[in-house]
């Protein structure tokens, strides 16, 4: 009987061997991981997060694309995260407790910390494989911003925003203004001096001309388009230094204190430049192809879009482009699968998916213009097409220092509210960044 026992049992572990040796099959031990990793080939749902910003019109879009995404990848099931407000805190805060999604925008300043704490994936050896959805050629060379760093990417821009002034044709009519800026713009005649002769009129008319928003891509808009710059080729801020910007900075000041430019922090209370746009209050607001879904609402307005006005003697001048990007959480159990769902979000078709039918963003990806022509809304959508031709986003040299952007908006802020006097106030400021850009180098 003890004989029989143990014959039972050597064979019993015979099997468990054998079943062993099948189970872990051929090819690599990496091979190994990503199968394990992923779970696919075990008949098991690969579960991965992604986490954006957003409201509640372009989290409905989001949503669209990842029950559509699910439902092409039956093993694979994407869930969408929203974070509303303290978004960058609430990402970091999840990678240090390891709770962070697979995949998760980005705006470029948030970037540049999760590059230097490693928190992301690079992703140019997935981007450069061959059965890649995605390549970096794909895109638009003037998007990458602070999501590359030594021709190494490690975000891609999702979309963008090129910056437009959004007029109401109501407003310049009402004003005596017959001939309409994207007009002159056509023609290579929409230049500072005509927009100037605008805002007066409106100004005379009761109305505001412009509402100056407190933002990077608004300010260095003015600069560029004058011909100028803010940095230097060597990061260093150069605002007051550079005569085209200092020109730039003045036109500014001057038209703020002649009343045809309105700073949106003083407009009344509870008031903002889009909401006076659509009540005919305003003339002007510098915004990107966001304002959309909400001015398309209003049968009754009549607005279009023109580039920034130049005063260079050229018919278009690059201007700010607002852009975030998708990155991948360097720690995810699930890379192989994140990635499906980051190419094809990132991928022409599907941004297609969540930009056509009057979206809020222009694609960064080459191939699907059509989006933003379709409808021929607002007239001259193809203007968006063309800022994003020329643009730029926000350099690495501001986005790469922690708190510059928003240290020199406020002072920006203050030079408005307080009526400030501009040289100083400007020089004030170049020495602000170029301190806080030396202190940060050295590791203060």
């Amino acid at each position: 009987m003890k004989k029989l026992r143990k014959s039972l049992l050597a064979v019993v572990l015979l099997a468990s061997v054998v079943l062993q040796a099948c189970g872990s099959g051929g090819g690599s031990g990496d091979n190994q991981g990503a199968v394990a990793e992923d779970g696919k080939g075990s008949g098991e749902k690969v579960k991965i997060k992604w986490a954006t910003w957003g409201n509640p019109g372009e989290l409905t879009r989001f949503q669209e694309f990842t029950k559509d995404f699910n439902k092409r990848h039956p093993d694979i099931e994407a869930e969408l995260i929203p974070i509303p407000g303290e978004y960058d805190q609430k990402i970091l805060t999840q990678l240090t407790g390891g709770t962070a999604p697979d995949v998760f925008y980005a705006g470029d300043g948030f970037v540049v910390k999760l590059i230097e704490n490693k928190s992301i994936e690079e992703m140019t050896p997935r981007m450069t494989a061959a059965d890649s959805k995605i390549k970096p050629d794909d895109y638009f060379e003037g998007l990458w911003g602070a999501a590359k760093r030594d021709g190494k990417i490690y975000g891609v821009p999702v979309d963008c925003n090129p910056m437009v002034l959004w007029y109401n044709k109501k407003v310049l009519n009402d004003a005596g203004i017959t001939e309409m800026p994207a007009d002159l713009q056509a023609k290579g005649q929409w230049t500072w001096d005509a927009f100037k002769g605008m805002v007066e009129k409106i100004r005379d008319s009761k109305k505001y001309g412009y509402v100056l928003d407190n933002s990077w891509n608004s300010y260095y808009s003015w600069v560029t388009s004058n011909g100028g710059k803010v940095y230097d080729d060597n990061g260093k801020f150069i605002g007051y230094d550079d005569p085209k910007s200092k020109e730039a900075f003045q036109f500014l000041y001057d038209n703020v204190k002649e009343k045809n430019i309105t700073f949106a922090g003083t407009l009344p209370k509870g008031q903002g430049g889009d909401a006076m746009f659509m009540s005919n209050q305003v003339g002007f607001v510098g915004a990107g192809r966001w304002y959309l879904p909400l001015f398309k609402k209003n049968s009754s307005l009549e607005y279009d879009v023109v580039t920034w006005p130049t005063n260079t003697g050229n018919k278009i001048e690059p201007a700010g482009i607002p852009t975030a990007f998708l990155v991948m959480n360097s720690a995810s159990k699930h890379k192989d699968a994140a990635y499906t769902f980051y190419s094809e979000f990132l991928s022409s078709d599907g941004q297609k998916f969540r930009l056509q039918g009057g979206g809020n963003a222009v694609p960064s990806v080459q191939g699907v213009d059509d989006v933003v022509l379709e409808g021929n809304l607002p007239e001259h959508a193809q203007l968006f097409l063309d800022a994003r031709e020329v643009g730029y986003s926000l350099t690495p040299f501001e986005a790469g220092i922690p708190g510059l952007s928003t240290d020199i908006t406020s002072k920006f802020e203050a030079l408005w509210l307080k009526n400030g006097e501009l040289d100083a106030s400007l020089k004030d400021i170049q020495d602000m960044a170029n301190k806080k850009i030396d202190d940060y180098k050295n590791g203060k």
